[in-house]
């Protein structure tokens, strides 16, 4: 299979406020409610962040099991990631402006063997492309 391209685009609407377009999709990004001036009605980028990972651990999760039979009668994601955000507001270098460690958790209903769901698990961390991206560096070009 060849490479996909992925696309999204868009336009500032203010301080906080970023309103683009995946395909056909509008997606808003907001800043979160971090004073009284800013208003927020819409996730922030690292929420979006953290969503993604559960979304493609969602799609991909379904995929593998389908791929080795098991019949998935509930799946719950929680994502969870910690970030301090001072180099961002004030500049501070001394950590990272992104997450320091980010969490998944799965609670899968299932009458899978506890090896089945294990093997499935581990299929499910190799091939999900944003906890890739999140885990691996990517080469990032951002320029004017």
């Amino acid at each position: 299979m060849s490479t996909v391209k992925f696309s999204f685009s868009g336009e500032s609407q203010g301080i906080s406020r970023f309103v683009g377009k995946a395909r056909d999709f509008q997606i808003t990004i907001d800043q979160p409610p971090v004073s009284e001036s800013i208003e927020s009605n819409n996730p922030c980028p690292v929420e979006y962040t953290l969503a993604s990972l559960g979304g493609c651990v969602n799609i991909v999760a379904h995929h593998i099991a389908q791929e080795l039979n098991i019949n998935l009668k509930s799946l719950k994601i929680k994502v969870d990631g910690n970030l301090n955000p001072n180099r961002f507001v004030n500049g501070d270098s001394s950590e990272r402006a992104g997450f320091t460690d980010i969490d998944v958790q799965l609670d899968v209903e299932s009458d899978a063997s506890p090896e089945l769901l294990d093997k499935w698990l581990t299929i499910v961390k190799d091939r999900c492309p944003v906890s890739d991206n999140l885990a691996n560096q990517t080469k990032l070009a951002i320029a004017v």
